[in-house]
């Protein structure tokens, strides 16, 4: 065989090959090219939620408590320990910190000047030297410490701007520093002199995020209590505070940079973190908070890759699939060559030889191309390119598509002429074992993946991919058996009745021998179902959990508020329902009024209003039930009826307390007030309850007398603004006042100020779950196997058509040399098409829906809603999906029947293509 004659064939057929061609093309583009942009998002995702994270939780922070050092150059030693630290890290760790930070702190001292009157309270001061000061900050008065000819002082220190105006000080301002007895008689006093002012050159950056701030006066604690101001000195001003016997502190910051992390290097790193805290120094407290992050995206990255994988699988198995039928396709149509060949002589290995040589002329340069055109696909800037494991994926994908032709070539030898459509002249006993082998298999690997569970790891799981695969063929094959006996039954109710179209469409479609095509078409709709199935899902169970967290439009919450903040918060433009509620955790549990132990620990408590909680969910657009317990309602005379957790309730039984008929109730002090209860029922959560809460009781909100030494005090507010837009500064800024107004009010004032109250929008927080980590990834996947599907699932329908387009023209041009009219042409048509796409599309829309459900428990679904579980139900967008999918299908059968018929001329055909 020479190259020229394998080309002339190539060309002569040269339709067949170029659908060969573009399989192989895609499928070695999907194979190199989905790794590499999953790599991309998966590394953006991971940059981009580390990035969120507030810098102090990114942060290493090791420190040495305050204690006296008056050892010379302390200040200049632990500053070389900045590097030390870093160098003991482990190289994981080591390679992704980006900034770092050297703070000295001395303890504080009262300061005193003559800038200082009383009117502007009690000062304490602290001195600091601190690495990069003069990169972080701008002189905006006088020098900095250290820089001039002679020392004005001991101490020489800069203010920052905002610190000096708000206390009158400036560049050459000279205070007295000294440390206070608790007799508050002075000792080690020094001189402080202002050399100068400065102004962050950012106030948000790293620099200015050791506490106390350097940037602000910190507010007293209570009444009586000084202000409290951070000075930047040098480190001959600190080493003067150090030999004088001051107690100083010192801490090293080591700043994660989301840049310089990939998720390949994720595992090194938390393991790292890890060690850390184990190996730290001794003498030195570590603090950090990047691991938890860091965790929760590693879960969720290793529950969307098994998902991708599904996904993935899906799409390559349905391409496996289209290959073989476009092989098959094409040897059907050349099968005349193939016989003339074998009785000129030709054996069987000839004619492999032959298909082999045309296979290898095309198959291996389209994957060729896949491959190259998906390494120009954008992969992650800070990653390996793409992995060997989908290389070597591409060259076992072009393998198996070069050897498709040929083996179909070698099959397709078996047999002879005669009426294919006959279904029982087919198969027999070698298919029947077959396809119960396929189906026992399936159940088989259903069954021991739920019992085993996910196989966790880098590596692929085998049998997690192949399950949903084989579901589909199985499924395929039962209903590849089961729909033509309904058929023959409406073909024998059809022959009674007046016309031919309705009798010759479904005895045809009875008979239609389509194994091949029907198995591809379940397998692709299945895989776009089930990403259509479970997108759902998790946008659902994102809804919930961000209603579990916020029901409502709004949520204020902080410290207790006035009475008149729900009034004042209900004036506010947009605001259609108000309703408080009351959080205090850990309360403990009572025997009595009279505060007995009551032996049932502590619990979380939660009081609602429940007729307005209902309503704000309700005016939210929010689906959440208030339980009927709690609408009862109660009386603190008798006892309140109380919603727990089985946790609780169970630690309540044996403590013989709160029992349903009120016989002994139970006790919980809130505010002041000890309210009597009893269980009327158990939930496993509960709106507002913190997760992982396992200890919790929700009381209805009680009616206290008018005249109660202790009237019940909100700690938030749910907020419901119908289709209005809520501003959350407006709702802070009244509820601070709101806060302020409490804290004045009453016999005792004062006290910790409060930190201000704190606005939640389900809007803002149903973002950010949705907006953030591997959504980018999720988003691909979904995208990828929906489309794919569809678009394959099209495709393999083309080839069903196809498969049978000879023996149907053939009819419809003796049909029509009898007088069938082109209407009735068309109307024979649609009767024996739809059965087989109807059956296909909704054995694979059935199968894609049920693959969640089996799978759910080890695909790990609730890593990407928060925590929240996630429940797969048939939605009715999803529902008509299916049946659009359908007619779309139904529509593009019907088209490429009629266009193939065209090309074919029905009367050549009757002429050239007689088969009896």
């Amino acid at each position: 065989m020479s190259v020229l004659a394998v080309l002339r064939r190539v060309r002569a057929y040269g339709g067949h090959f170029l659908l060969l061609a573009v399989l192989a093309l895609v499928t070695a583009l999907l194979v190199t090219g989905m790794p590499r942009i999953a790599d991309r998002l998966s590394g953006q995702g991971l940059r981009e939620q580390l990035a969120d994270v507030p810098g102090p939780r990114r942060d290493l922070l090791y420190t040495r408590p305050a204690q006296p050092q008056p050892t010379p150059g302390v200040a200049a030693t632990q500053r070389a320990t900045l590097d030390s630290l870093a160098g003991q890290m482990p190289a994981p760790v080591r390679e992704v910190v980006g900034e770092r930070w050297y703070v000295a702190d001395t303890e504080f001292g009262r300061l005193t000047g003559p800038e200082l009157t009383s009117d502007k309270g009690l000062i304490d001061l602290s001195l600091r030297t601190m690495t990069g000061l003069r990169e972080s900050a701008t002189l905006v008065d006088g020098r900095w410490p250290g820089e001039g000819a002679d020392r004005a002082a001991p101490v020489e220190t800069v203010l920052a701007e905002p610190v000096a105006r708000q206390l009158g000080l400036r560049a050459g301002s000279r205070l007295h520093l000294a440390l206070l007895a608790p007799d508050r008689r002075e000792y080690a006093a020094t001189t402080v002199a202002v050399v100068g002012l400065f102004r962050p050159v950012d106030a948000e950056g790293g620099a200015w995020d050791a506490l106390p701030s350097a940037l602000r006066l910190t507010p007293p604690v209570g009444d009586g209590q000084p202000f409290q101001m951070v000075g930047l000195t040098d480190d001959a001003g600190f080493d003067d505070r150090a030999a004088a016997g001051w107690a100083v502190g010192f801490s090293w910051r080591y700043r994660m940079d989301p840049e310089r992390l990939t998720p390949g290097r994720l595992d090194a790193v938390v393991d790292g973190i890890a060690q850390l805290d184990r190996e730290r120094p001794a003498g030195l407290l570590l603090a950090q908070g990047a691991d938890i992050p860091l965790r929760q995206y590693a879960d969720s990255l290793a529950a969307a890759r098994t998902l991708l994988t599904v996904i993935a699988a899906g799409v390559l198995a349905t391409l496996a699939g289209l290959t073989v039928l476009a092989a098959r396709l094409a040897v059907r149509r050349r099968r005349d060559e193939y016989l003339l060949l074998r009785a000129r002589g030709g054996s069987t290995t000839t004619v492999v030889r032959r298909g082999l040589a045309e296979s290898l002329l095309v198959v291996p340069v389209a994957a060729v191309a896949g491959w190259l055109l998906g390494g120009l696909l954008p992969a992650d800037p800070l990653g390996a390119g793409t992995p060997d494991a989908a290389s070597q994926l591409t060259v076992a994908a072009a393998v198996l598509a070069t050897l498709a032709l040929p083996m179909a070539v070698l099959t397709g030898q078996r047999g002879g002429g005669g009426r294919r459509d006959l279904l029982r002249a087919r198969g027999g006993a070698g298919r029947l074992t077959v396809e119960v082998t396929v189906v026992g298999l399936a159940a088989l690997a259903a069954f021991l993946l739920r019992r085993r569970g996910l196989a966790l790891g880098d590596e692929v799981d085998p049998l997690l991919v192949s399950v949903p695969v084989l579901l589909a063929i199985a499924a395929a094959l039962l209903a590849l058996r089961a729909y033509p006996w309904p058929l023959r039954l409406l073909s024998r109710l059809a022959a009674r009745a007046r016309g031919a179209v309705a009798f010759l469409g479904t005895a045809r479609a009875g008979r239609a021998g389509v194994a091949g095509p029907l198995v591809v078409v379940v397998l692709a709709i299945a895989t776009a179902a089930f990403c259509g199935v479970v997108a759902v899902g998790i946008e659902d169970g994102r809804d919930r959990a961000v209603a579990q967290t916020v029901p409502a439009d709004a949520l204020v919450s902080g410290d207790r508020f006035a009475p008149d903040t729900a009034t004042a918060l209900a004036g506010l433009p947009g605001i259609r329902a108000v309703t408080p509620v009351l959080a205090t955790p850990g309360q403990r549990l009572y025997a009595d009024s009279d505060g007995s132990p009551g032996g049932a620990g502590e619990a979380y408590v939660l009081l609602v209003e429940p007729a307005g909680f209902a309503e704000a969910a309700r005016r939210s657009g929010l689906d959440l039930a208030v339980p009927a317990a709690l609408r009862a309602g109660g009386d603190v005379a008798t006892a309140l009826p109380a919603l727990v957790s089985p946790d609780f309730a169970a630690a309540l039984a044996d403590a013989q307390l709160a029992d349903g008929a009120g016989r002994r109730p139970g006790w919980v002090d809130v505010q002041g007030n000890r309210l009597p209860f009893r269980v009327a029922g158990t939930a496993e959560e509960f709106p507002l309850i913190p997760a992982g809460t396992g200890r919790f009781l929700v009381l209805p909100w009680p009616g206290l007398p008018a005249n109660a030494p202790h009237p019940l005090a909100p700690t938030g507010f749910l907020l419901a603004a119908g289709d209005a837009t809520v501003d959350p500064a407006a709702l802070g800024r009244v509820a601070e006042e709101g806060q302020a107004r409490y804290q004045t009010s009453g016999a005792v004032t004062g006290g910790k100020r409060p930190l201000p109250p704190q606005v939640t929008t389900w809007a803002a927080e149903r973002e950010r779950l949705g907006g953030s980590g591997v959504n980018g990834l999720l988003v691909f996947g979904f995208a990828t196997g929906a489309a794919g599907g569809g678009v394959l699932g099209l495709l393999a329908l083309a080839f069903a058509v196809l498969a049978g387009a000879r023996g149907r023209a053939q009819v419809l041009s003796r049909l029509r040399t009898m007088g069938l009219s082109r209407r009735q042409w068309r109307g024979l048509l649609l009767v024996e098409l739809a059965p087989l796409v109807v059956v296909s599309v909704l054995t694979g829309a059935v199968v894609g829906a049920l693959l969640p459900v089996l799978l759910n428990p080890v695909l790990g679904l609730s890593a990407f809603t928060g925590g929240a579980p996630v429940t797969v139900r048939f939605e009715p967008g999803l529902v008509a999906g299916v049946l659009g999918l359908a007619l779309l299908a139904l529509a593009f059968a019907v088209a490429v029947e009629a266009v193939n018929n065209r090309r074919m001329r029905l009367g050549e055909v009757l002429r050239l293509g007689e088969e009896s």
